[in-house]
Parts: structure tokens; C-alpha cells; sequence
């Protein structure tokens, strides 16, 4: 796959970015983020109008995998998982790499153009898998360096699986999605925008998505890869959890 002529041209030019700021306020900490508006558009005013209208409010973190990705906006919790109402699938843009500390979209395994309301974190440099595989893996923003301890607590916590979890020992794991309370869940309260200027992060850098220039053809659609949704889409009915700290 070949990147776009627009990305093309944005990379020729001044490889800085502009960034919207938007801030989560979790019940582990604030995660503050800059938003690579002229890079990924398309992907940027995806995720705003999630912001802008809730969805994100109250959602949970449903997804830590060590060394390797942070993902929600899938779904909120009352007595079980729910998944938040979605949009359209947007248009890919797998213009900036995978490197730690980015945001990213998550989507179906096999379709590069399915991503819609989830995203993950980057906690290592993961270019040299997500960048490639399943058209590459649309990185539309980085944390701010403050937001790297939030990040730390919550992959440091107990998992159940995949998920974080507050307050309880591996031993107290529920055996079903419909087992958890909410205060045992990384609760994400509110995402806002608080800087809305375009010009607000000029001095930022992203890198630029190199391996999408590649063949590959030969891809199998990326159903390992953490933004793939096919641990989401087997959440709702998992019966149990394999327990791990």
C-alpha cells in the first residue's frame, strides 16, 4: 500500500505538527494529549466528535497488554460491558509511525478503513508491526511527557486478562464480564478539549510512517496486532479470564 499523495506533500513541506489538546481525567490520573490535526484530519475529527457529543465519558479502559498497547473507547459499565454507540468506519490515514507514546486507532483485523470509535496507546515503539500491517495502524496524536506516569499506574495495576483492574488480587478475578463492579475498572470520567488552537503544540515532531511504502500484500490483516478489535469483539462473551498480574 502506497501513501496517499497528500501525506506525500505534507512530509515534502515542514514535518512539524499543530495540535488540538485534549485532556482525560481518569480515576487513575489525567492523560493529556496533543492531536495531530494536519496529518490525520479525517482521523482527529473522528475522535473529536466522539469527545464533543460524551461517548468517551464514562467509558473504561478495557485493554493492557505489557509492553505493548493501552486501548479503550470501546465500551462503559454498569452491571457488564457496553459498547458505545459508533459511527461510520472512517477512511485510514497511516501517515505517522507507531512509536511510544502515540495514539492510534484501533480497528477489525483484515480492513484497513474499520476504525471507529476505539484507539489504544502506544507503550513501546511498535513501528515495526503496526506500521505495515493491516494497511498500517492510523497514529493521529501523542501523550504529553507528564502523562506517561498515569499511563505507568494503570499498566501496573492487577489485570483480569486483559483488563486493569482497581482494587483487587489476582485471586478475585471474575469469571464472567458481568462480574466486575465499576469502582473495580479503570474509569475514564470525562475527555475535553482544553486548547483548541491548531497552533497550540507547533514545536511537535511526529515521525513519519516509513514501512507503509512497502508491499504488503502478502499482510493477513493484523488479528494479533493490539489495534485489532478481535479482542474486543470477544469480550461480551468471554466466559473467564486467564489471571495474570
Amino acid at each position: 500500500m502506497k501513501k496517499h499523495l497528500l501525506a506525500t506533500a505534507l512530509f515534502a513541506s515542514c514535518f512539524t505538527a499543530h495540535a488540538t489538546i485534549v485532556e482525560m481525567q481518569t480515576n487513575q490520573g489525567t492523560i493529556s494529549v496533543n492531536l495531530y490535526d494536519q496529518h490525520t484530519p479525517i482521523t482527529v475529527g473522528n475522535f473529536l466528535n466522539y469527545v464533543t457529543d460524551g461517548s468517551y465519558d464514562g467509558s473504561v479502559i478495557h485493554r493492557s497488554v505489557d509492553d505493548f498497547v493501552l486501548q479503550g473507547g470501546g465500551f462503559k459499565f454498569d452491571t457488564d460491558f457496553n459498547s458505545i454507540e459508533t459511527a461510520d468506519a472512517i477512511t485510514n490515514e497511516p501517515v505517522l509511525s507507531n512509536v511510544k507514546g502515540t495514539i492510534a486507532m484501533a480497528k477489525v483485523g483484515g480492513n484497513a478503513n474499520s476504525a471507529t470509535s476505539q484507539w489504544f496507546f502506544n507503550l513501546k515503539d511498535n513501528s515495526a508491526n503496526l506500521d505495515l500491517q493491516n494497511g498500517g495502524f492510523t497514529v493521529f496524536g501523542e501523550i504529553t511527557a507528564d502523562s506517561f506516569e498515569t499511563i505507568e499506574t494503570i499498566t501496573s495495576l492487577v489485570h483480569c486478562g486483559e483488563i486493569p483492574t482497581v482494587g483487587l488480587n489476582e485471586d478475585q478475578c471474575p469469571t464472567t464480564t458481568s462480574g466486575f463492579n465499576a469502582e473495580n475498572l479503570v474509569m475514564i470520567n470525562s475527555v475535553v478539549v482544553i486548547d483548541d488552537d491548531p497552533n497550540s503544540s507547533a514545536s511537535l515532531s511526529p515521525k513519519e510512517n516509513t514501512l507503509i511504502d512497502e508491499d504488503n500484500s502478502s499482510d493477513n490483516g493484523g488479528g494479533s496486532s493490539g489495534g485489532s478489535l478481535a479482542w474486543m469483539l470477544s469480550l461480551l462473551a468471554l466466559a473467564g479470564f486467564s489471571r495474570r498480574k
